[in-house]
């Protein structure tokens, strides 16, 4: 039998290793997420507005802020490979200066629907942004995307230009017409890409792309409901309909009705931003560089009658993340120009 020391010693022994086992993270268990991002929480609350399209009865995902009587709502629109909540720091900083300010998971992203026989196009996600605008009564809104929520945005003003107070881009693709430099790829090319995803290949491209090397806890944070659907049970729905929205950024071109813009537009760039769809295919004997941001905003303002250009130096793809501080004093002109 063992001695009462060393019974002793080893309940000691056994009680600390409990402990520490306790408060060191489980390393191995993966984060999971379903399709609609069930067990997903966001920052604000979010609600549901149902519509029918294409036969379908589909659920849009939205989060409301509230502003003042006398102040408009900004519509914020999110980029491909972003839900709403990215938004949710610009948001209540919006909120704060008085605005209302609604954030949308476009339908085949975030919590919202993701029909899998669909055709979608940037038209039909603006036709479902103002049914959503009109069910909460808001006739008026300055509209601000990013990245493909910018050509989003722009199809939107371009739809609906009385109801567009103002459009704000922040670093928008479709400032060029990828077709007119890429081969066409159909949408089988895209799911067998996106079925090859992994974690660690989410963090080196955004690693790379977005934040020119740098990375922190906050940039993983953004990747976090990516990773869990890579790992979760819907991975091969979700590459499919992430296969299907690609076609609408090279088929569905909005630059060249940019001269149709009637209201004041905005461009907010960071001028490190390379992003450019379609780089890896391009056309036999093209010359053009697809992406620089340091040229693009020039060469775009002096087609859109009533521009502004507001360009970030140093910055790259996601001015509102990498640096919040000089994003809202950006953003802060750039509403001045609602009321030109």
């Amino acid at each position: 039998m063992l001695g009462f020391r060393k019974v002793t010693i080893l309940l000691g022994t056994i009680l600390l290793t409990s402990n520490i086992a306790a408060q060191q993270p489980e390393t191995n268990v993966l984060t999971t997420y379903d399709a609609e991002l069930s067990h997903y929480v966001y920052s604000n609350q979010v609600k549901f507005y149902d519509l029918q399209s294409q036969g379908k009865t589909l659920k849009l995902a939205y989060s409301f802020l509230p502003g003042k009587a006398n102040k408009p709502v900004v519509t914020l629109l999110h980029g491909k490979n972003f839900i709403a909540d990215y938004w949710a720091t610009t948001a209540s900083f919006l909120q704060k200066l008085g605005y209302g300010v609604l954030m949308v998971d476009q339908i085949g992203f975030g919590k919202s629907s993701k029909p899998t026989d669909y055709q979608y196009s940037f038209a039909v996600l603006a036709s479902h942004t103002k049914s959503l605008l009109d069910s909460l009564n808001i006739k008026n809104t300055i509209v601000l995307g990013h990245s493909m929520g910018g050509m989003l945005a722009s199809r939107f003003a371009l739809m609906y230009p009385n109801s567009t107070m103002q459009l704000i881009l922040l670093n928008p693709i479709g400032l060029e017409n990828y077709l007119q430099f890429v081969e066409y790829k159909d949408t089988d090319f895209f799911y067998q890409s996106e079925l090859k995803k992994t974690a660690q290949g989410v963090k080196n491209y955004q690693q790379t792309f977005y934040y020119d090397g740098q990375w922190n806890e906050q940039y993983a944070a953004l990747t976090d409901f990516m990773i869990g659907q890579i790992n979760g049970p819907d991975k091969a729905l979700i590459a499919w309909v992430n296969a299907k929205t690609y076609d609408m950024i090279f088929t569905q071109p909005v630059v060249t009705e940019f001269t149709q813009l009637s209201m004041p537009v905005s461009l907010i760039l960071g001028t490190r931003d390379r992003t450019g769809p379609g780089r890896n295919w391009q056309k036999q004997g093209n010359e053009y560089e697809l992406g620089r941001y340091d040229k693009l905003g020039k060469k775009v303002l002096s087609i859109i009658p009533n521009g502004a250009l507001y360009e970030m130096q140093g910055l790259g793809h996601l001015p509102h993340i990498e640096d919040f501080t000089r994003f809202t004093q950006v953003l802060t002109q750039a509403l001045e120009q609602t009321s030109l």
